[in-house]
């Protein structure tokens, strides 16, 4: 396996591909399961939250009451439902796909809930400076064609002082020597990269994953920046982890997994790259 280090920006990568990629293939709708739509709903958020039981202590949804709450990426809308639940002052969503804006309006409807759901790209937001107290997005801007400019759209819509709550993928992590394992080695193809291994085998086409040093390169616009790496569900062979790469040697792996094993000797290798991080306070702030 080729380390080609990080993977910044692919100028080829066709946003089109990404969003026609989630658009055919919502992110949790294998979970989604029942007779209703809000049962089906229902079902998609407890697996979702069950199988990333972190997402909640990294969100801490509690802290958007009063607050102005942007989340970029709002998918089918679990995680968008329980910030509308704490009572924002304000409370933003975009995603690039018509479908998750509509599947998370319907989500809030059966709840008596409304948002600003907006279709977009994280790359050019269409909020004024200093917009909001909080953003948050789980999983999403790895997907971005130009992941280091929708970060800087994020640090531009925040106020000072406002903080971003942020996770993208980890590049050394077991879904990732897994997928170059099967791509990889097992391919005859033992040289190539992980990032090669990301773009074409990891969710959308371009898909990329960063090193802890090179997201707080990306945040360096931040202050306080803190990264911690969490294992996934896919790190865990766990749920629907794994349904696009189906086959023999899977179906054995998930039996004989040692998950105990993992999860006390290997927790830094996990495909959850988590990053908290604050806007430059306004002046006067310092100490």
């Amino acid at each position: 396996m080729t380390d080609g280090g990080d993977h910044p920006t692919d100028p080829g990568q066709d946003l089109r591909q990404v969003r026609d990629f989630w658009q055919a293939a919502p992110c949790g709708e294998v979970y989604a399961r029942g007779e209703s739509r809000g049962e089906r709903l229902e079902a998609q958020s407890r697996a979702r939250h069950a199988l990333e039981p972190c997402i909640h202590g990294f969100a801490r949804f509690e802290e958007g009451r009063r607050k102005d709450v942007l989340e970029i990426g709002v998918g089918m809308g679990a995680d968008h439902l329980e910030w509308a639940q704490v009572s924002p002052r304000s409370l933003t969503g975009i995603d690039l796909t018509g479908q998750a804006i509509a599947v998370t309006r319907e989500r809030l409807a059966l709840h008596g809930l409304r948002s600003r759901l907006l279709v977009t790209d994280a790359e050019h937001l269409p909020f004024r400076d200093a917009s909001f107290d909080l953003a948050y997005s789980w999983g999403v801007i790895h997907h971005s064609p130009d992941t280091p400019a929708a970060v800087r759209e994020l640090a531009r819509v925040l106020r000072p002082d406002g903080r971003a709550r942020v996770m993208i993928y980890h590049r050394r992590s077991l879904v990732g020597l897994m997928l170059w394992l099967r791509y990889g080695l097992f391919a005859g193809r033992p040289g190539r990269s992980l990032d090669d291994v990301y773009a074409q085998h990891l969710e959308s086409p371009g898909t990329k994953a960063y090193s802890p040093a090179r997201a707080r390169e990306m945040f360096a616009g931040f202050s306080e920046v803190r990264v911690r790496i969490e294992l996934g569900p896919g790190d865990l062979l766990l749920g629907a982890a794994g349904q696009r790469h189906r086959g023999a040697l899977l179906d054995a792996a998930r039996r004989l997994y040692p998950r105990w094993a993992v999860k006390r000797f290997l927790s830094g290798c996990g495909l959850y790259l988590l990053i908290e991080a604050s806007r430059p306070g306004g002046p006067g702030s310092g100490p």
